[in-house]
């Protein structure tokens, strides 16, 4: 079977196509440029590479004809963020393909109610990001039960590995909050620090797309839940990062209207993000239908990635 993999070089695509590879299948991934994925892998060898302009063939109406032309038993779609592009891709694929596979995100269910959130509770999206995703979400189930368009939605939390910054126990993307805790020096944290992340494995994201493929007719037609089994919160984190390097954390306690004030706005926007936000997803739902067993841990997967920022030089510790 051909699979075709649109945005596979990034995060996810890093460690989905060297699994569809080993897998059996045909690859082919679709990309605006040649990028290079962030591990090497030998399976790449194998991968045909197509470079497209998603951005203008859409605006042009071609780009659904585009995947169409490679002629893909399935299609996954990393990077798809408009009703509009989503909508595209179903009017050329729909009768033509036996599964389409969606990236979405935890953010679509916006402030968490009941915890751990599963897949079928109210959404209350908030952020241009979360609600476009809801809406992808929804029109692409609709043609899944009504229009009988083979597609299932995967929804990551905040994915971490090896040559990226993890969200950090503030909830943005600044390296040196590790910096911090290695040489415990303090770190400030917004409000009680009883907020939550819940990140995921790029491998196991991966993971759970290839069971998707695998385990297809009970994924068509359902969104699941990938994510590490626990989420945690931002003061737990600190305290668990800085003992890796032997160091009590440090700690403080800020209101968040004065915690923003000694952080750039640009991390300010990010925290405010991930702690409005709150994540604790349940993944029971892809562990009875999809076999999804995550190889990590939250802290397993950014352990795996702060190593990297120390091994590659981008933090000093």
């Amino acid at each position: 079977m051909k699979v075709v993999v649109i945005g596979g070089t990034g995060h996810v695509g890093t460690y989905l196509v060297p699994r569809l590879v080993l897998a059996g299948y045909t690859v082919v991934n679709v990309s605006r440029a040649e990028q290079k994925p962030y591990k090497n892998h030998s399976a790449w060898k194998q991968v045909k590479q197509i470079t497209v302009d998603r951005e203008k063939e859409e605006e042009e109406g071609k780009f659904g004809e585009t995947i169409l032309s490679l002629k893909p038993d399935i299609v996954i779609d990393m990077i798809c963020f408009t009703l509009k592009s989503a909508k595209q891709l179903v009017k050329a694929l729909k009768g033509h393909i036996q599964l389409f596979l969606h990236c979405g995100t935890i953010w679509v269910h916006g402030h968490s109610v009941e915890v751990p959130t599963t897949e079928d509770q109210a959404k209350h999206p908030f952020g241009e990001y979360g609600i476009q995703k809801h809406e992808i979400e929804k029109y692409l189930l609709k043609q899944a039960r009504t229009k009988e368009f083979p597609v299932a939605i995967l929804q990551p939390g905040h994915i971490v590995g090896p040559g990226w910054s993890p969200s950090n126990p503030a909830g943005n993307h600044n390296p040196e909050m590790f910096s911090k805790l290695a040489k415990n020096e303090e770190l400030l944290l917004p409000n009680f620090g009883l907020e939550t992340l819940h990140h995921v494995h790029a491998d196991d994201v991966a993971q759970g797309f290839l069971k998707a493929i695998i385990h297809r007719n009970r994924a068509i037609g359902e969104a699941f839940h990938i994510v590490s089994p626990q989420a945690i919160t931002l003061r737990g984190y600190a305290e668990k990062v800085a003992s890796w390097f032997g160091q009590t954390a440090n700690l403080k306690f800020l209101p968040f209207e004065q915690w923003k004030e000694t952080v750039t706005k640009e991390e300010s926007v990010a925290t405010y993000d991930h702690i409005a936000h709150s994540p604790n997803c349940s993944i029971e739902k892809a562990k009875r239908l999809l076999d999804y067993q995550p190889r990590y841990s939250s802290l397993e997967a950014v352990y795996e990635a702060v190593s990297w920022l120390i091994e590659s030089g981008k933090l000093k510790v």
